[in-house]
């Protein structure tokens, strides 16, 4: 009785040559080796007498008959029939490792071929990091891996690296108080950094609409620098721009990290704290893909006050202070939008003349200057 092989075992003809010669080999030789024989002479005489004693009817019980011996037998004659199918599998397996190693899990030859333990996310920030993320492999960033060689490849995708935390009661401020500040933080981040129009260059509608338009001049002073930037009005302080008619999105995924707190605020409700990194894998929108990323670390304090004991607008945050670093973008330039720097093009901007800073090192606070250095990032 033969099986016939699944779609998913190899044919001879996928087998090399050298490997089928030396299973035909083996396999005439075990046929060979289990071929009846001439019996001895004293395998004769046993034979007769046995006959002899069958015929008188003295066979002893219990040898060659007797339902144990069968049941053993019927299952050694399965499990040899068993071991001549898997034979011919388990060698056409090898042929197809000793072809292609990648079929086995793990990687177990080191080709190189399995990265997903090393692209395997990070778990979610609570607190900031003690140091830089280690080096990555010094690869190049391609369309199809716009994050390669870079440490933001583990980090979350868009929306899912803001995890906001347990709302708890802070004070006379009612834990659900405090999730709404939580979330009206996040809708503000994703508004600023993440939604697509306003990373394309449009106006970011969603983040206006949740600041408080009673907060003395924040909205005045952002809508002049949308509409006519500036040095003093830079709309890139809080918003993530880019000018489309000189760049566009390496795909659809922005790198997020970065973690949220929260505490009793000095406007009767609760007062949040976020630090979150965006990174942005872009190519220019006319010419080579060649692909380059920003990295931007936003920095906010917020407070969602109590509309009860201030003239504020319920529902709506005010911003405190509101921080950033920008990784990869041409100095000295106020058109409103991030101007990233690719390799085989000079920049925009005045020779960096400030320190070197590593973009993704987040365990070091913000650092604020005058607005007149501009550095060099030690990877993108």
């Amino acid at each position: 009785m033969s099986e016939k092989p699944s779609d998913d075992q190899p044919s001879a003809s996928e087998i090399p040559d050298d490997v089928w010669e030396q299973f035909t080999r083996d396999t005439e030789r075990d046929i060979r080796s289990s071929a009846p024989k001439e019996p001895s002479a004293r395998a004769r005489m046993v034979a007769g007498r046995l006959r002899e004693q069958d015929a008188r009817g003295e066979s002893p019980p219990g040898w060659r008959t007797g339902p144990a011996w069968q049941e053993m037998n019927g299952r050694a004659a399965r499990r040899r029939k068993l071991w001549a199918v898997l034979g011919v599998t388990v060698t056409a397996a090898v042929a197809l490792v000793a072809l292609k190693p990648s079929l086995l899990p793990g990687d177990p030859f080191g080709t190189g071929e399995s990265r997903a333990a090393e692209a395997s996310p990070l778990p979610d920030e609570t607190a900031a990091p003690t140091a830089a993320p280690g080096a990555s492999d010094p690869e190049t960033p391609t369309l199809d891996r716009p994050f390669a060689g870079s440490p933001a490849e583990r980090w979350a995708d868009g929306e899912a690296g803001i995890v906001l935390p347990e709302a708890k009661a802070v004070g006379a401020v009612s834990a659900d108080r405090v999730g709404q500040a939580l979330k009206l933080t996040k809708k503000l981040l994703v508004g600023a950094n993440l939604d697509p129009k306003t990373v394309r260059g449009a106006r970011p509608g969603a983040a206006l609409s949740v600041l408080d338009p009673k907060q003395p001049e924040l909205l005045d002073d952002l809508d002049t620098g949308l509409r006519s930037p500036s040095r003093k009005h830079d709309p890139v302080t809080l918003f993530s721009r880019f000018d489309p008619d000189k760049v566009r999105p390496a795909g659809d995924v922005i790198k997020t990290r970065g973690h949220m707190t929260f505490k009793k605020g000095t406007q009767g409700g609760v007062a949040v704290h976020a630090d979150y990194t965006f990174v942005y894998p872009v190519v220019r929108a006319d010419g080579p893909t060649e692909v380059t990323r920003t990295i931007v670390r936003r920095v906010l304090d917020a407070e969602l006050a109590d509309p009860a004991r201030y003239q504020v607008t319920p529902g709506r945050l005010i911003l405190m202070n509101y921080d950033q670093e920008i990784g990869n973008s041409s100095c000295f330039v106020y058109d409103g939008y991030l101007h990233p720097e690719f390799s085989s093009s000079r920049s925009e901007g005045p020779d960096p003349s400030g320190p070197a800073t590593d973009p993704y090192d987040r365990s070091k606070p913000v650092e604020h200057g005058d607005g007149g250095d501009c550095g060099t990032v030690s990877r993108t």
